[in-house]
């Protein structure tokens, strides 16, 4: 037991939560617990809420309901002792708070008063606690007690006279409106609960308790509600009060009621104006009224008038069925009324009656409202205002508005059931009724926002259940309503209401059937205005022909003509028992869509004609007949009915053996037909047909009577006179007399009509169609008269055929008739349809062909061909056509006529001949509707019709997939019987094509396309060999198929075949990628596109060579289809190899260009592409551009990338030939061409293209980035460009290099220079990087690069230098090794005698610099004077680059002369001038050079100042005085080496000639400071006279001239020197002096 216990605390520690439905999920969890365990569970639910005092009271809430549901459902079963508890909680809850908190307080009452349906007296011993005299008690006690009154009355009305004796008092000390509230709301229900144990006495356990144990307490309360309360201006507490009076009113002493209802009624209906809501008022009101009835008041008299007019408009306010207390208060307003009329039925008549006749549509439907309650609810007070009564609803009958109508409706229905239709004038009111009924069907229309009327039914709809009810269930009624409703069955005007007529009139007639009424069913003799046996019959029999019309009238009627079968004859009790349930069962079993109308009308008729058979008395038939043709012009608005009316005449003639009135009534119809209708004269010549059957003789002679008598001359007469309508109607009469003669045809016995073919019926038939002008034949325009014609000769055509002796009839007039139809055919326009002529004359066509005589050769070509180009040349989608014949039904009937024309054709004359002429109609139906042609084919054709129909099998119509498949199925069998199999052979394969016609009914791509490459597998196993190629040029055409599943299905079968057998079509493939490439271009279609790439991939994979070349020999530049093809090759990794491989083989065979002289320009040539390499590299690059290509270009990563790299080598410069020059300009002024066709352009864009598909989108990248591919193309700098790209190889994709350098060592020794020069730059980039070294071949290149210095080509051998330094940066550590080597090449680089521009040289020098720091001293020492002399001219070059890296490399090897080497300190000396004069070098690099240059020479000067100055002066941020800075140099070497002096003047008088200015002043300055130093004793070593005149160089005399002004003295700063680098701050050589 404490499982529960804990189960519901934790349930209630729960409710805590916010979320609305876990609140209720726990409530219903309790009282789910609560079922099982109700005392524990309402226990835990009071201690969980006492000991939880401060919980919200949201929570508390959930708990309390809890309880109230556990309670209530095991209230039988509580303990005692449980509902103390649960009490005393209950209470505390809901008085806890003095404040009112409605939900909390309500749930706690809620559960006091569940407790209290058992124990009424515990709850009254606690709550009596809490309301003590005196004091005002909580609002829920009070509310509890009202509630209590109401859920136990027997328990709760003994307290009640104790409970008012408390409370009358406390209504005085009352001052909230809520407390008033909650006051009135308890008296109102305490009244109401002593009203029910008043009456219900006997069972109540104080039978002693009498109203007037309450009735003073109750006036007392009533004069506070009254005379205070009531006049609050709070309407919710008025209204509280009203509801409070209204059951108070009953338990009122009699004499007080009575003395307070003049002031009581008038203050009730005055409330009516101040509220909205007066269902509380109307309550109260009739409550009160009842009270006053009820004590017999006198006062009521009075009130009278003013209760009627202000209760009236309360029902002429439409009640809004949206709010339920409008409908409430129309009821209690009515109950009202009940009162009123039975206590004043004159007075209240008055009142009302005259209201009927307002303009007031709402005046007058409320009135009928009343007038219908008062009819019901007061019969004994109306019986004698009857009559009165049913005079004053004159004008509601004729009143047209529908919820006036829908009111008098249910007025009639109230009087049915109390007798009023019995009275004189009730036959109105039955009639009033039936005219509603046969109101027009309502379609549901949109609702109107007009309040009154949302949810009404229809006027009609209420009639029809009114009618029906009042014939069922009103028995007094039966003698009012039958036979009476008869008279309303044939009238026309109650066509409508025939339904619930039929099904009244049925119920009627069976129970008079009950009562032994049925010989005298129908007492014509007491009814003189019912209609006759044959009315009804025909009336009934008529309207049934549209069973499902008007609520499924068939039914109906021939049920009523089943009752009524022995009123209509005697003869007819055993048929009609029969054959009418069977008739009916017919209708039920079907829908008015699914019912074949011509059937059904057949079955009638046969009933009809089984009616006439039983009856057999002509002089029945005869007046039967008569009634028949009477009715016909009623049905003029009805064409359908009345068709069928006239093929009834015509089965009723038939049976009549009185010849004379055969004729008359055949003469009757033929003037009295409106022959303008289509379905008259359809239903004129179908009752001719008919009649035709028995009576041929008196139909023909009728029919040319007709044409010769005066009716037909006068209304052709007449019609002539208006010329425009006579034209027209004679034409519409001969028409339908053409149509007789066809329905005479085809009905009449054979053996009779056979013979009045061609000698009456077609011979009147051409004499009406053709109309003689002057004895000139002219031929009709009028439409109708063609359609009859053709109709006609039709149905004659079906006579003779069907006649069984057709073979011996020789239809003479055959040619003619086949040749009236052509012309009909040639006269229809080609480019619509827009009238039926053309499918009814193929029609006819086909009737007529099948009959003798044959019809001659030329005859049936002109057939053939007219009805072919009539029919094809019709736009498939026709639309809406003008007559109303839905267009898509006259072109589908069409199509089949002419389908139906050519197997009559066929069938009869089924010989080679006939199957020639049907050649082109297999082939034109196949391409419209696949028409069967199994039988039609030559097999030499065979490839062209499969290709012709296989495709259609994925066609959008799943009608013409199933016959594709039969068609093709056909074609193979025709093909096995050529080969020599029996007729009845079965092939497995052929036979699985049937199993694929169920896929085909779901238009689902994947499964058609999965059924047509099936269709394919089975044709290319059964097509021979020589029909294979024909079967697939003819399905290429298909691929242009506007039906794009056709297309597509052409394209699956194309690549299934060729998979199946392409591998014998080796010399065919040129012609099929050819086809390919101009389906391409005539068909934009992405499916067809790549099911092309498809096709190209498939024959590839069985001729690759073939593929390739043929693809080779496509034009350039190549157009977007070719490369489409192109790309298709990568779709599988090994395929693509080897087709890769093919391409690179086709790149490398042959040269990559031709020079050509070029006349222009004089005796030099041009280089010009050859094709096959250019298409190739164009091939490659399509191919490799697919993303599919990836694995197979990584396969060949090594040997595309060294064949497009030589590819480009070859191609800079290189020219494409004139006859692809022009066509490139042509294509890229047609469209912006995709890529340029340069052949050097074309291979960067390929290798591009090849490095981003190998992985290497980086290597791409980079050498974009630093301008490589522009610089590959340029002649001039095509060698930096590869360095660019051997840069971001060695950097990006070294795993590839080793490959890559073994494919790239053989081209060293090309005969193109220009491919050794890429070679050759790409390795020299190569030895930049120390990746060579990781990948060990470092040796490999650098031995490759040594073997390159005897090349003939200079740049190849100055690049081999410079590959050779570049070892230096890329692996340092490896100089050493080899650096007797590298030595050795650069010293053989300086001495290079093919090097006009010393550029090897200059490569050598600078690279040697680079090797110096990383060679052994003794490698060096021992070439260092060798290579000191070979670089001293270039100090002197005019090029620029010469003379720095000259002297640059001259500092560097100044670090490797040992201390004593006399000889190169000679090589200093000899330098010195050289490099102290180009300190004032035009170039900044050179000067830069020199000052590294003396920088490096100063410690092997043996001059230590002069060291110093070297080193300060010298360096390279610092900007230098030179004329101060060599005045201080010459200082220095004359101190140290005045013996020089001779030979330093020597070297300085060289430069006086230099090409420089600053050099040619610099030299004379330098030697006038020699001078100005030197001293005494060596100043005999220069002459200085020789050195004035030998210069002749005016800036050098000038400058010598200063210098030796110098040696007199001058300082060199008054000379305009210019200085070294920047200008310096005053002051700052210093050092110098």
């Amino acid at each position: 037991s404490k499982k529960p216990y804990r189960l519901a605390t934790t349930l209630m520690d729960a409710t805590t939560d916010k979320d609305p439905l876990v609140q209720e999920q726990i409530y219903n969890a309790l009282c789910y617990l609560g079922e099982s365990e109700p005392e524990e569970i309402l226990h835990s639910c009071d201690e969980y809420l006492r000991q939880h005092d401060k919980l919200a009271y949201p929570h508390r809430v959930i708990i309390l309901k809890a309880m109230e549901t556990v309670v209530k459902n095991n209230i039988a079963s509580l303990d005692k002792s449980t509902a103390k508890v649960v009490i005393f909680l209950a209470s505390n809850e809901m008085t806890k708070s003095k404040e009112v908190i409605r939900e909390w307080q309500q749930a706690a009452s809620s559960v006091l008063v569940a407790v209290g349906q058992r124990f009424i007296n515990k709850v009254m011993e606690e709550v009596l606690t809490k309301f003590q005299p005196g004091i005002l008690p909580h609002y829920f006690i009070v509310q509890t007690f009202a509630n209590l009154s109401v859920s136990n009355v027997f328990g709760m009305v003994p307290f009640l006279n104790s409970i008012l004796g408390t409370m009358l008092p406390m209504l005085g000390m009352a001052k909230q409106d809520h407390m008033k509230s909650v006051f009135c709301y308890a008296l109102q229900h305490f009244s109401e609960s002593i009203q029910e144990y008043l009456a219900n006495l006997d069972k109540a356990p104080d039978p002693t308790v009498r109203k007037d144990t309450f009735s003073n307490e109750i006036f007392s309360a009533y004069e506070v509600l009254f005379n205070s309360w009531l006049q609050h201006r709070e309407a919710k507490l008025r209204l509280a009060v009203v509801e409070a009076v209204g059951p108070m009113s009953y338990l009122m002493p009699s004499e007080k009621l009575e003395e307070q209802l003049p002031k009581l009624i008038p203050g009730i209906l005055a409330l009516y104006k101040k509220h909205a809501e007066a269902f509380y008022i109307s309550k109260s009101l009739c409550q009160i009224l009842e009270a006053s009835v009820n004590i017999g008041s006198r006062s009521l008299d009075v009130q009278l008038d003013a209760l009627l007019g202000t209760l009236h408009p309360q029902i002429c306010a439409p009640a809004d069925p949206s709010v339920p207390l409008t409908v409430k208060n129309h009821t209690e307003v009515l109950r009202c009324f009940t009162v009123l009329a039975c206590s004043f039925p004159d007075r209240v008549l008055a009142f009302l009656l005259p209201k009927l006749e307002s303009s007031n549509e709402r005046t007058r439907v409320g009135t009928l409202l009343i007038m219908r309650q008062i009819i019901n609810s007061a019969p004994s007070q109306m019986e004698i205002k009857k009559p009165f009564i049913l005079s004053s609803m004159k004008l509601p009958l004729q009143d047209s508005n529908d919820k006036v109508k829908r009111a008098v409706v249910q007025v009639i229905s109230a009087m049915a059931h109390h007798g009023y239709l019995e009275q004189p004038g009730g036959e109105a009111m039955m009639e009033y009724l039936v005219r509603q009924c046969a109101l027009p069907s309502e379609q549901p229309k949109k609702q109107t926002p007009d309040a009154d009327d949302l949810t009404s039914d229809s006027v009609q709809s209420i009639s029809v259940n009114t009618l029906f009810l009042l014939s069922t269930t009103v028995d007094r009624m039966n003698n009012v309503l039958w036979p009476y409703l008869l008279e309303f069955v044939t009238p026309i005007q109650f066509t409508n209401a025939l339904t619930p007529l039929c099904k009244s009139l049925m119920y009627l007639a069976m129970k008079k059937q009950e009562e032994g009424e049925n010989a005298s069913l129908i007492r014509y003799d007491l009814n003189g205005n019912l209609p006759s046996p044959y009315a009804l019959t025909t009336r009934l029999l008529v309207v049934s022909s549209q069973p499902y019309a008007g609520d499924c009238r068939g039914t109906a009627a021939l049920r009523l003509l089943s009752v009524l079968q022995y009123s209509v004859h005697p003869a007819l009790e055993q048929l009609w028992s029969k054959r009418v349930p069977s008739l009916v069962e017919h209708i039920e079993e079907n829908t008015e869509k699914c019912l074949c109308q011509k059937e059904w009308e057949e079955k009638l008729l046969l009933f009809l004609q089984e009616t006439l058979a039983a009856v057999s008395d002509n002089t029945w038939i005869c007046h039967f007949v008569t009634e028949m043709c009477r009715q016909l012009n009623s049905y003029n608005g009805f064409p359908l009915e009345k068709n069928f009316l006239y093929k009834c005449i015509g089965t009723t003639l038939g049976a009549c053996t009185s010849k004379d009135l055969v004729q008359k009534q055949l003469q009757e119809l033929l003037e009295t037909a409106r022959y303008h209708e289509e379905a008259e004269r359809e239903g004129l010549a179908s009752c001719f047909g008919i009649c035709a059957i028995n009576h041929l003789e008196e139909t023909l002679a009728k029919l040319e009577d007709f044409v010769r008598s005066d009716v037909f001359k006068k209304s052709v007469g007449l019609f002539s006179i208006f010329k425009d309508r006579s034209d027209n109607e004679v034409e519409k009469i001969k028409s339908t007399l053409i149509l007789c003669y066809g329905f005479v045809a085809v009905h009449a016995p054979k053996e009779l009509v056979l013979s009045r073919i061609e000698a009456d019926i077609l011979k009147n038939i051409f004499q009406y169609f053709n109309t003689k002008v002057l004895g000139i034949k002219v031929e009709t325009k009028d439409l109708t008269l063609k359609l009859c014609l053709i109709r006609s000769i039709c149905m004659i055509s079906q006579a003779i055929y069907n006649g069984g002796k057709c073979g011996d009839f020789v239809f003479s007039r055959k040619a003619e008739l086949v040749a009236q139809m052509v012309e009909f055919i040639k006269a229809e326009p080609l480019d619509a349809m827009r009238t039926p002529v053309r499918q009814r004359a193929m029609v006819t066509c086909t009737y007529l062909v099948v009959l003798e005589p044959h019809l001659s050769d030329p005859d049936r070509t002109e057939l053939i061909d007219t009805c072919l180009a009539s029919v094809l040349a019709l736009p498939p989608d026709p639309g809406q056509e003008r007559d109303g014949i839905g267009g898509d039904i006259l072109y589908g009937d069409t199509l089949s006529a002419l389908k139906d024309l050519l197997k009559s054709l066929l069938q009869r004359n089924l010989t080679p001949h006939g199957l020639q002429d049907m050649f082109a109609v297999g082939a034109a139906c196949g391409a419209g509707h696949a028409a069967r042609p199994s039988t039609v084919i030559p097999f030499y054709n065979l490839g062209v019709l499969i290709a012709l129909f296989s495709p259609r099998c994925s066609d959008s119509l799943a009608s013409v997939r199933q016959h594709a498949v039969d068609c093709v199925y056909c074609l193979l069998y025709i093909q096995l019987c050529y080969e020599g199999f029996a007729r009845d052979h079965t092939d497995e394969m052929v036979e699985g094509l049937k199993a694929l016609k169920k896929g085909l009914e779901e238009p689902d791509f994947t499964v058609l396309f999965h059924a047509c490459h099936n269709i394919a597998m089975v044709v290319g196993k059964r097509v021979p060999p020589d029909q294979l190629m024909s079967l697939l040029l003819a399905m290429f055409e298909g691929l242009a198929d506007p039906d794009k599943n056709c297309s597509r299905a052409a394209t699956v079968m194309i690549n299934s075949l060729l998979k199946e057998r392409g591998s014998v079509l080796q010399e065919k493939v040129p012609d099929i990628m050819s086809i390919i490439h101009s389906k391409l271009q005539e068909v934009d279609e992405e499916h067809v596109r790549k099911a092309a790439q498809q096709t190209v991939y498939i024959l590839a994979s069985q001729h690759k060579s073939v593929v390739v070349s043929s693809l080779l020999g496509s034009a350039l530049p190549f157009d977007s289809h070719t490369c489409a093809m192109w790309r298709s090759l990568a779709a599988e990794p090994t395929l693509t190899s080897q087709i890769l491989e093919q391409l690179l083989e086709k790149v490398n065979r042959d040269v990559p260009y031709k020079e050509s002289k070029c006349f222009l320009l004089g005796s030099g040539s041009e280089r010009i592409a050859t094709p096959l390499p250019l298409a190739a590299t164009c091939a490659l690059y399509e191919i490799m551009s697919a993303p599919e290509s990836g694995a197979a270009v990584l396969g060949l990563y090594a040997p595309l990338f060294v064949t497009l790299l030589l590819r480009v080598s070859c191609t800079v410069g290189v020219q494409l030939p004139k006859s692809l020059q022009s066509r490139e300009r042509r294509s890229s002024s047609l469209s912006p061409a995709p890529r340029s066709l340069h052949p050097c352009s074309c291979a960067v864009e390929t290798l591009k293209v090849m490095l981003a598909r190998g992985g290497s989108e980086a290597v791409t990248r980079a050498v974009g980035s630093a301008g490589g591919w522009d610089l590959m193309a340029s002649p001039e700098r095509h060698h930096d460009g590869i360095a660019v790209l051997a840069g971001a190889m060695a950097r990006h994709a070294g795993p590839r290099l080793p490959l890559i350098v073994k494919n790239l060592v053989p081209t060293l020794s090309s005969v193109f220079d220009s491919q050794r020069i890429t070679t050759t730059a790409f390795f020299a980039e190569l030895l930049n990087s120390n990746v060579v070294n990781d990948l060990m071949l470092l040796e490999t290149v650098m031995d490759n690069m040594t073997g390159r210095q005897k090349d003939p080509c200079m740049l190849v051998r100055m690049l081999a230098l410079r590959g050779l330094g570049n070892i230096s940066s890329g692996s340092p550590e490896k100089v050493r090794k080899h650096g007797a080597k590298l030595l050795a090449s650069m010293v053989n680089g300086m001495d290079d005698k093919d090097d006009p521009h010393n550029l090897v040289a200059l490569e050598a020098m600078s690279s040697l610099s680079k090797l110096l720091d990383h060679l052994e001293e003794r490698d060096i020492q021992s070439m260092l004077l060798h290579i000191a002399i070979r670089i001293r001219p270039f100090f002197d070059s005019e090029q620029p680059g010469l003379r720095q890296s000259s002297i640059v490399l001259f500092g560097n090897l100044t670090k490797f002369s040992e201390d004593d080497c006399e000889a190169f300190f000679e090589q200093i000396l000899n330098g010195l001038v050289t490099l102290l004069l180009h300190l004032q070098d035009p170039k900044p690099e050179v000067v830069k050079a020199c000052k590294f240059a003396l920088r490096m020479c100063g410690p092997n000067m043996g001059c230590e100042g002069l060291c110093d100055m070297f080193l300060n002066h010298l360096r390279e941020d610092r900007s230098l005085h030179y004329g101060e800075f060599m005045n201080n140099v010459c200082k220095h070497l004359m101190q140290s080496y005045p013996e020089m002096l001779n030979r330093l003047i020597l070297t300085n008088l060289f430069y006086f000639k230099s090409n420089w200015v600053d050099i040619r002043a610099a030299a004379p300055m330098f030697i006038g400071f020699l001078v100005l130093h030197v001293d005494e004793d060596h100043c005999q070593q220069v002459d200085l006279d020789q050195l004035i005149s030998g210069e002749s160089v005016p800036a050098a005399c000038t400058a010598g001239e200063q210098g030796l002004g110098l040696g007199a003295g001058a300082q060199p700063h008054e000379f305009g020197l210019r200085s070294v680098g920047p200008r310096r701050a005053p002051g700052s050589c210093s050092t110098l002096g």
